[in-house]
């Protein structure tokens, strides 16, 4: 695959370090917050995310890259341990569970060595890697299973389930129970 510089984002510069920290802040508060402290707990999710629906609830300890570019649709369960990369914006439905131990990644590397790495790289000057990232949609309804991982591009259609330990490589359409590795279609309804 060939690559452009636009296809490449600043993981590094001050702005999306910046973008980070601040991320990271909110996460820790978030974490140290007192679980039955609904209202303050809600605020720094808002603070934190690009968009949040009702009855939201998001466990500890949850990791992301920037927070607001996740948008989070009404009636969505995130369980413990969920890292979400979001160097790209990730959608998120309503009426969704996500299980424990699940990663969503929308930054990747190319593959090959001469793509994937800066040759005239100086200690300072940004990273000595390249990165790029594409969204990901979960659409209304889904389940993903505990331990899935979900990499860039990918949808989830409506309703649909994806069995434990999956790892999405491709779009998985709507009404089907998907699993494996990589994760394929076992089931329609």
């Amino acid at each position: 695959m060939r690559y452009e510089a636009k296809d490449f984002l600043a993981t590094a510069s001050p702005d999306a370090l910046r973008k980070i920290a601040r991320a990271r802040e909110l996460t820790r508060e978030y974490y140290f917050s007192a679980y039955g402290d609904t209202r303050r707990r809600r605020e720094i999710l808002q603070e934190l995310l690009g968009g949040i629906g009702d009855n939201v609830m998001i466990d500890t300890p949850f990791h992301c890259d920037y927070g607001k570019n996740i948008f989070l649709g009404s009636n969505v369960v995130i369980n413990m341990n969920c890292t979400l990369v979001d160097c790209a914006p990730i959608y998120i439905g309503s009426q969704v569970l996500i299980a424990s131990n699940v990663q969503i990644y929308t930054a990747s590397h190319p593959v090959l060595p001469q793509e994937r790495l800066v040759t005239e790289w100086e200690e300072g000057k940004g990273t000595f890697f390249r990165t790029y990232a594409l969204p990901i949609e979960i659409e209304d309804h889904v389940w993903i299973g505990g331990g899935c991982v979900l990499l860039p591009g990918v949808t989830i259609g409506k309703g649909s389930v994806i069995g434990a330990g999956s790892v999405v490589t491709h779009s998985i359409p709507a009404g089907c129970v998907a699993v494996g590795n990589p994760c394929r279609v076992i089931r329609r309804f």
